[in-house]
């Protein structure tokens, strides 16, 4: 009989490529999690992994076994929310990704009293870009994501808008866009930007507004951490789009007459995905802190 620790063991370890990464995850030693793949293998009857050096990758079987696997523990889970609904209880496990950023700047007073109110929940916490958290909440591989939203709405994910976030164009104080009055779209394209990458959602409303008017980005290094970008200009290296929080006495506003850009930040679930209590009470928590 398959062990539903074994299959949790072997998509942890083909999510994350790596068994030292996936025992973290776990809360396990390293040898547990090689234990309990080896045993999956036994009762598969099939080597899962391919292990070469440092390097691991699924196998042939390994890639038959992960949709199903995933299929297997939505459906365990789904229906240990529903029962643990019917009787009312708070309890038990929510997976729940979220960013680096709203993890830092906008979760922990939330966390804090969810889980002093909810002793019973263990929170599976998971940090990843939004985009990551929101695909992997639209193949129903986790609960809940507390993310930048998408620009666009899914059939698949119901996104409840939680905090806008106004964004704010921002350079070092001694930067030339610096103090000097209104700066247009077209100067700031002139000058290098650190941004995040086109491709993130932030990136995406950057991009719109250059595209809109038709002018370039003049990009000198991109990442997915706003904090990171928010240290590469207080330095000096480029100007920056971030959110209006980041900002303190390191940086200085760069002002662009008509430009009135933000974001959406928010939870989301899978459409029609069973939310369990503990789902529920998250997003009462959560809705606590609208703004």
């Amino acid at each position: 009989m398959i062990e539903l620790d074994g299959l949790r063991a072997f998509l942890t370890v083909a999510e994350l490529n790596s068994f030292s990464l996936a025992a973290d995850r776990l809360h396990l030693t390293q040898p547990a999690v090689s234990k309990r793949i080896s045993q999956l293998e036994q009762q598969i009857g099939a080597r899962l992994f391919d292990r070469i050096g440092r390097t691991v990758a699924l196998t042939e079987a390994g890639h038959k076994l992960e949709p199903r696997a995933r299929r297997i523990l939505v459906e365990i889970e789904n229906t240990q929310r529903e029962v643990a609904s019917l009787a009312g209880r708070v309890s038990g496990q929510l997976s729940l990704a979220t960013s680096h950023h709203i993890g830092l700047w906008r979760l922990p007073e939330a966390l804090r009293r969810f889980s002093r109110q909810f002793p019973h929940v263990t929170l599976d916490l998971h940090f990843m870009d939004s985009e990551v958290a929101h695909e992997q909440i639209k193949q129903g591989y986790l609960e809940l994501g507390v993310i930048t939203l998408a620009p666009g709405e899914h059939k698949r994910v119901t996104s409840i808008p939680i905090w806008h976030d106004a964004l704010v164009f921002m350079c070092a104080p001694e930067h030339p866009l610096a103090n000097i009055g209104p700066v247009s779209l077209e100067t700031l394209s002139q000058h290098p930007a650190v941004l995040p990458d086109m491709s993130t959602f932030t990136g995406r409303i950057v991009k719109s507004l250059f595209d809109e008017h038709r002018l370039a980005l003049n990009t000198s290094m991109s990442t997915n951490y706003l904090e990171t970008i928010r240290m590469l200009v207080t330095i000096g290296l480029g100007w920056s789009l971030l959110p209006k929080t980041m900002l303190d006495h390191r940086l200085a506003t760069i002002e662009v007459p008509g430009v009135n850009l933000f974001r959406e930040l928010g939870v989301i679930h899978h459409s029609q995905r069973t939310l369990s209590n503990a789902g529920f009470a998250f997003i009462e928590t959560l809705q606590k802190d609208r703004s």
